[in-house]
């Protein structure tokens, strides 16, 4: 159900003013060229989200969005490059020059796009906004004048490709699939899309023998193998019924041939070895990997048991039976009991399983969304039941969204610059971030909100009850992590721990977009701050 405008209006006012802190409170560490930028286009982004919010609420927007929630363009317009400069900092700090101008990079890229977005809203607003064209002028201003003065002219090129890539992928992909973003989300998930394409396609063109780690480019060709599987079918199917047997058939075997004849090649020319010899090989390498693997496929079971057993209780009782919300967190205590194990004993191993994971999951979902046989229609059947107000558009994206918050930090760990494989002070938190914030956080503000809460915050029906709970369980979390694992040292870095939890803590509260992805990775700027 859509949000009242005054109730909207007062929570984004509150959710912009934590991005805000968040902004101040990494600047006040990280402060140089880019953190003018970085305030210009918080500042620019503010007034241009209420720009997006009225467009939404009387259709005017280009796209068919998300309507449950507010625009989200602030907190989204900051994630991509907030992460940017602290992983500049952190290369800068461990002398890797290479890995520094990347995350000099990855900043001017996610400024440009949420610029370009910014624009999008402005250019589509009647009567023309004169004052926040005036602010979105002086922002890019900032910003073009900042990168011209540090980017290379090859570096320029790869931010100008990202955003043509985003460009294009955003008007393939909301038309394709009304009312599954917000503007920020689709910032977000599609931005960082364009950005895995456009490394993937440069490592393409200049393969080094013997540089770049297997695992890396494991997600760069995973990633890019859904994409344009997802965008064939989808065009296919658009022309002819999904639900036979014979486009069942199609599409095993278009599936097939994609992973067996494109992306396996691909692979092999990346890292110049049998990609499925090295998977087997990796997989099996330690005996510690074969316990990880076999206890995860434990939990996957007890994972499919659940859904089971929910979906057999609706049977018994009403069609119309829906799962709790303390129910659908069952599934993020099994993803912190995935997770945990895997960040003390083995960081590759877990990367390389979410990998898995996801691609499992997104050829799940393509065979549901497509009524595939022999499975589509019972996919169909056994998760509509753990749909929730965010899953308004054809596809149900919260347990994929699940996985990729809970293996963001991983994947965005920055190895290169971690030589004894963890980051000083807070920053050794930084692969659990999405464990602390989702697993933890989210997971006990929603349960204890749901059942003892009775104090409200401000223009949401998050209470005080819920947060309070959830800092506290991180806080505990955190002195666990640091039982269990011998190689995270904080040294005096508490209190900037604690202040981070709380400004995430808050930040749930407030935000009306996909938790799952902002709150890891707001948790994961602050550490490595």
């Amino acid at each position: 159900m859509p949000l009242t405008g005054t109730m909207l209006n007062k929570q984004v006012i509150l959710e912009s003013l934590i991005v805000f802190i968040i902004v101040l409170c990494v600047h006040t560490v990280v402060w140089d060229r880019y953190s003018w930028c970085a305030i210009a286009l918080a500042v620019q982004s503010f007034y241009v989200q209420f720009k997006w919010d009225r467009l939404l609420r009387l259709g005017g927007a280009v796209f068919q969005f998300r309507t449950t929630a507010n625009s989200g363009l602030l907190p989204a317009s900051m994630v991509i490059p907030l992460l940017g400069i602290v992983m500049k900092e952190r290369c800068k700090a461990a002398g890797i020059v290479y890995f520094e101008r990347f995350g000099i990079v990855v900043a001017s890229t996610g400024m440009v796009v949420a610029l370009f977005l910014s624009v999008i809203a402005v250019g589509i607003t009647r009567p023309v906004p004169t004052n926040t064209c005036i602010l979105s002028g002086i922002a890019g201003s900032i910003i073009l004048y900042t990168m011209k003065y540090s980017l290379t002219v090859s570096e320029v090129i790869e931010v100008l490709e990202v955003l043509l890539i985003f460009v294009y992928l955003s008007m393939i992909l909301l038309y394709l699939l009304p009312r599954c973003f917000t503007p920020g989300e689709a910032l977000l998930v599609l931005g960082g899309i364009s950005f895995i394409l456009k490394q993937l396609i440069k490592r393409s063109l200049n393969v080094i023998e013997g540089r770049g780690d297997p695992v890396d480019l494991v997600l760069l060709v995973a990633v890019a193998g859904v994409v344009l599987l997802g965008i064939f079918f989808t065009a296919l199917f658009f022309f002819m019924d999904s639900g036979t047997w014979t486009s069942s058939m199609f599409f095993h075997m278009m599936t097939a041939v994609l992973g067996l004849g494109v992306l396996m090649p691909w692979l092999y020319h990346l890292i110049r070895r049998n990609p499925l010899f090295w998977l087997l090989q990796f997989l099996v390498q330690t005996q510690t990997r074969v316990y990880l693997l076999v206890y995860w496929t434990l939990l996957a079971a007890s994972a499919c048991m659940v859904v089971l057993y929910q979906n057999s209780k609706r049977s018994s009782e009403s069609k119309k039976h829906q799962a709790s919300t303390i129910t659908r967190k069952y599934f993020h205590f099994i993803v912190v009991a995935t997770y945990i194990p895997g960040l003390i004993y083995d960081h590759q191993l877990l990367y390389i399983a979410a990998v898995l994971c996801l691609v499992v999951f997104i050829l799940l979902e393509f065979i549901r969304y497509f009524r595939i046989k022999p499975f589509g229609q019972t996919l169909r059947h056994l998760l509509t039941l753990f749909l929730d107000e965010r899953d308004s558009g054809p596809l149900i994206l919260s347990h994929i969204y699940l996985l990729v918050g809970m293996s963001l930090p991983v994947w965005l760990f920055p190895r290169p610059c971690a030589p004894k494989g963890t980051l000083s002070g807070a920053g050794a938190l930084v692969p659990y971030s999405g464990v602390l914030a989702v697993g933890v956080g989210d997971t006990i503000a929603s349960i204890f909100g749901s059942t003892i809460g009775e104090i409200k915050w401000p223009g949401t029906k998050k209470t005080f009850e819920g947060t309070m709970t959830a800092i506290f369980a991180q806080i505990i979390a955190v002195a666990l992590i640091l039982i269990f694992d011998s190689r995270v040292n904080l040294n005096t870095s508490y209190a900037w721990i604690l202040g981070s939890i709380s400004l995430v803590s808050l930040l749930e509260a407030y935000t009306t977009q996909i938790d799952n992805l902002l709150l890891p990775l707001y948790l994961q700027i602050l550490l490595m701050a």
